[in-house]
């Protein structure tokens, strides 16, 4: 029976793909094509349609990288196909076996309109179904000549991912551009084998189902006349019409397919070559609409949208024209598909605020779910932020990617850190590009791990990044996969539809607490620090500009608020927080790019920030502070001279020295004292004492700040892993060039480290201590020029903690620091925000920074029996792909050590250190517009509503992990309050009674919207 069972396999297998496939199109006529070649930059259709072309033949080498080449395609319908289905058939040279990231084309009719793309596994454009014989055709295509960079399947360094390092050697050869008769009953045996063949395979040997398909693919070969493909097709057709008509059990799984094109707003390509692949996608798309009613396509990020809407606008209209028939499905309601740990909080709200406004205001539909399925793990403040913005239901992927651990649930309740749950999914097929094949249906039937309580999957289908989206190939595979025996059902629909049907038959689904982290890509936490430093300091200055722009508005009379602005800025920051960008995975042309647009943003923010306090009027210098704590500290004058200041939360104080000073600060050899804590230097350079005299105990353990240098090769993609081993060597950084006092005065004391190492690189650190803080500064200078390291600094307290507090959006989740269970040694390496917290009974440390995220966690057992827990930030790393020269050059940080610290105290001075105290001329300013009483309530945002009403947003959370009650005061006479959704749509109505009194459960984020007294 097995030899049977191969004889047939393999006689199928060779007449289908050497007899049917080839006789797919009967008949062709080559266009006749020219070519011109596009400078630089690609260009509009009125400059290339005005360029002069020259004559252009197959096989001929075309496209440099990044280049593109413009094909004017002629040709006629000959008379005699009249009656029949003709196509264009176009083939650029595509190369390997992955649809995107190569050559493809956009298609244009003679007076500019796109009408379809051509891609790997999508080369036709439709001419007439039927045609009337003798049809003139004129196509300008748009080529891209991008270059594959996982030619070498991320085994080496590559050139290619920068135009500016890419060179100019041809990729392609074109291959075909043909005018074709398409065979249809051909076209359709080809797909009823496909579907035949490759369920039998997967189905068990001693299936029945298995060996019926078996005899009736053997009976329909003898059948199927060699010498005449298109005459015996449709008698081979009707020998296998009875086994792709018997039905599917009744208890058959059902698989809800969903159309879906996974487009990275960055990755392998820059930003601007996005912009061309989403036209290309979505024309195919708005084309596949036209021919199958039953097509339904789900598409995310608004931004994308909004690149079509403004460069295509026919693609755009056909877009709007299918929604409305209820064919395309606007999804996800965020601006992009951000990276799911890294954004701050505030971002995220930003991310669901524009991109579900979009969607809303185009095209009348209000998005239900956030589909999000290609990101690095995704933080427990997601079920919270996704339920506020008015979502159902969350869909994620890539969890399935896990290195060590099986994620156990597939249909789920996620539970955040405030207790908010939200229905999620993961598709069990393991793929948001299927195609309905054979494998991929067993799989997601074997995968589900919700047998018995559930019956249904959902499976994004369609070839993403540029492959062209859904085809027609794979809508007939699922036609014949809706009803088939020994196959799950697949049904075509809303993702909308499936989450309802599926929580409807499963309400009760298990829970999962916490955040999704995934066991791989720990690297995106760390590799391109420079965007990441931009995209925190971006966030920072964006709240900065709100606060005082918000003040101006109220107080200055004339000062119009910058809604346009701020917008364009916030929006420029959430498409720079997509999921290959921010995590630092993407080539060197959009880091590139990324890294001058954050410095854009920066100045753009610095002066609308300057504006809005000029505003305020002039007369004496002031200190302004962002923060929501009030603080006490040290400021530098413009002349650089420290002095002491107290500043309320919000609000702004003159420049003055505070009417009682601190203890001063000393310094004594490597030693700084300031009464509150005593650091010293050892010769090498690390501290070698950190004695909390509040608490009359020492802090470290070891060697404190000790650079660590550890080779980091992972065993693939580099810039995305961080792999285990990278533990196991390394080397500390402890032969210092010079350790100097570089500040002795009574308000700051500052010791500088330089050390070279490596290959020519620096690090100089000044460590900074200030009067009246017990917070020890080590701002670092990093000229970085390594390959495959990763440099950490580390902090090993004299701390018994069971966990780790790290800072995520609005709140902080804790982490086990013993490895008891894979799940927990599967998080050797961690994200946070601003701070990380260790602590036992009565004693904790935070470690604070402004730019970096990844950390580690360990714990070890001295030889007198005291517990080590040793903190080590992840500064920064050499990955070589995509990015060859990734990180390579000048790093600027700060990041800081702070004793004797409560959960409080790490989020005070986590803003603080983000949020630096700001000195300006500026008249007597008003009352900080709003303020706090009451502990744990923490502002997050202060902003005018976006409606532009004049109203005042205020976003707040709790911030400590427990109850809050406290009382929101303004200083601008309210009319009236409203708690809010995260779209600024009123929830309740709140009573006013000297201010709005709120009571926040565990890091439960309200947003406030507050009426003006007298505001029109």
């Amino acid at each position: 029976m097995h030899d049977e069972r191969r004889r047939i396999e393999e006689r199928v297998e060779r007449v289908h793909n050497q007899r049917i496939k080839p006789a797919i199109y009967s008949a062709t006529v080559p266009f006749e094509v020219e070519a011109w070649q596009a400078s630089g930059e690609p260009v509009s259709f009125e400059e290339a349609a005005a360029a002069r072309y020259t004559p252009f033949a197959m096989d001929t080498p075309w496209g440099p990288p990044w280049g593109t080449t413009w094909f004017r395609m002629r040709g006629q319908v000959p008379a005699e196909w009249a009656g029949r289905r003709v196509e264009a058939v176009i083939d650029l040279g595509f190369v390997g076996d992955w649809p995107g990231n190569q050559a493809e084309a956009l298609v244009h009719l003679a007076d500019g309109r796109p009408l379809k793309a051509v891609n790997p596994l999508n080369q036709y454009v439709s001419i007439g179904n039927p045609v009337a014989g003798g049809e003139e055709i004129d196509y300008l295509v748009e080529a891209a000549s991008n270059p594959d960079i996982l030619a070498n399947d991320f085994a080496a360094p590559t050139p290619l991912g920068d135009v500016l390092t890419a060179g100019d050697k041809p990729l392609y050869t074109f291959k075909r551009a043909d005018i074709a008769v398409l065979d249809e009953e051909v076209w359709h045996l080809d797909l009823d084998l496909q579907v035949l063949r490759e369920l039998m395979v997967h189905l068990g040997e001693h299936e029945p189902r298995r060996h019926e398909i078996m005899h009736a693919l053997d009976r329909a070969m003898d059948v199927l006349d060699l010498d005449d493909i298109s005459g015996s097709a449709t008698a081979v057709r009707e020998v296998l019409a009875p086994v792709l008509a018997k039905p599917a059990h009744a208890s058959a799984h059902t698989i809800s397919g969903v159309g879906h094109a996974h487009i990275d707003s960055a990755w392998l390509w820059p930003i601007r070559e996005t912009k061309r692949k989403t036209s290309r996608t979505f024309s195919n798309v708005t084309s596949l609409a036209d021919e199958y009613d039953d097509f339904i396509f789900a598409c995310s990020q608004a931004q994308q949208y909004e690149w079509v809407r403004d460069n295509y606008p026919h693609v755009w209209s056909r877009i709007q024209e299918s929604v409305k028939k209820g064919q395309w499905a606007p999804v996800g309601g965020m601006w992009v598909e951000a990276d799911g740990n890294l954004p701050g909080g505030e971002a995220i709200a930003r991310q669901l605020i524009h991109g579900k406004r979009f969607f809303i205001e185009h095209f009348g539909v209000e998005t239900k779910g956030v589909w999000l399925p290609d990101s690095f793990g995704y933080t427990a403040a997601y079920p919270q932020l996704a339920k506020l913005a008015g979502n159902e239901w969350f869909l994620t992927q890539k969890i399935s990617w896990n290195q060590t651990n099986k994620f156990p649930h597939h249909t789920f309740w996620w539970e955040g850190i405030d207790g908010t749950r939200i229905f999620t999914h993961f598709p069990p097929v393991d793929t948001y590009n299927a195609r309905f094949s054979g494998e991929e249906m067993d799989r997601a039937v074997r995968n589900y791990q919700e047998k018995g309580g559930g019956s249904r999957s959902l499976a994004p289908f369609g070839w993403g990044d540029g492959g062209g989206g859904p085809t027609r190939e794979i809508m007939e595979r699922a036609r014949r996969l809706a009803d088939l025996e020994g196959s799950p059902k697949v049904v075509v629909e809303h993702p909308d539809e499936f989450f309802a049907k599926a929580r409807a038959e499963y309400e009760d689904a298990p829970v999962w607490n916490g955040e999704l982290y995934l066991e791989l890509h720990r690297a995106t936490y760390t590799s391109q620090a420079r965007t990441k430093q931009g995209n925190r300091r971006s966030e920072h200055k964006l709240r900065e500009a709100e606060l005082w722009a918000t003040t101006a508005a109220l107080h200055a009379p004339g000062y119009a608020y910058p809604y346009e602005k701020l917008d364009r800025l916030w929006k420029t920051v959430l498409l720079h927080q997509f999921h290959d960008i921010l995590p630092g995975s993407s080539i060197a042309w959009v880091h590139r790019e990324a890294e001058a647009e954050y410095a854009r943003v920066a100045g753009e923010l610095e002066a609308l920030t300057a504006e809005a306090i000029a505003a305020l009027g002039g007369g004496e210098t002031r200190v302004f502070n962002t923060s929501p704590f009030e603080r006490a500290e040290v400021v530098r004058t413009s002349e650089g001279a420290p002095v002491y200041v107290t500043v309320p939360a919000s609000g702004s104080a003159p420049l003055a020295a505070a009417s009682r000073p601190p203890q001063p600060v000393s310094v004594s050899g490597r030693v700084l004292d300031n009464g509150l804590v005593r650091v010293e230097v050892a010769e090498d350079g690390t501290l070698s004492s950190v004695y909390d005299l509040r608490a009359s105990r020492e802090v470290l353990a070891d060697k404190g700040n000790l650079l660590r240098l550890h080779t980091d090769l992972p065993n693939y993609w580099d810039a995305w892993d961080i792999d285990k081993h990278y533990r196991n060597r390394y080397k500390d950084l402890l032969e210092p060039e010079a350790v100097t006092v570089v500040e002795e005065d009574p308000l700051l004391g500052a010791i500088r480290v330089t050390r070279p190492f490596g290959k020519g690189s620096k690090v100089t650190q000044t460590i900074t201590l200030r009067a009246g803080s017990p917070r020890i500064d080590f701002e670092t200078e990093i000229d970085w020029h390594e390959a495959e390291k990763i440099l950490k600094a580390g902090f090993p307290v004299d701390i018994r903690a069971p966990h780790s507090s790290a800072e995520i959006q609005f709140g902080h989740i804790q982490r086990p620091t013993h490895t008891n269970t894979s799940w927990e040694a599967a998080r050797f390496e961690v994200s946070g925000h601003r701070w990380v917290h260790i602590a036992e009974p009565g004693y904790g440390v935070a470690v604070i920074n402004d730019s970096t995220y990844g950390h580690d966690v360990t714990r070890t057992v001295r030889e007198d029996g005291g517990t080590t827990t040793r903190v080590s930030l992840s500064l920064v790393r050499a990955p070589r792909v995509p990015d060859p020269e990734a990180d390579q050059g000048m790093h600027r940080l700060t990041y800081s050590l702070l004793p004797g610290a409560s959960i409080e105290d790490a989020v005070a001075e986590g803003y603080a250190l983000n949020l630096p105290l700001r000195v300006a001329d500026a008249a007597g300013a008003p009352e900080p517009v709003v303020s706090v009483d009451g502990g744990g309530v923490t502002v997050e945002a202060v902003k005018l509503a976006d409606d532009e009403s004049g109203d005042v947003v205020v976003r707040l959370y709790e911030s400590r992990g427990g109850r809050a009650q406290g009382v929101v005061r303004t200083g601008f006479p309210m009319a009236g309050a409203q708690i809010t959704d995260l779209l600024e749509r009123p929830l309740e109505t709140v009573e006013i009674d000297g201010g709005v009194a709120v009571s926040l459960r565990p890091f439960q984020v309200l947003t406030l919207r507050l009426q003006r007294a007298g505001a029109q």
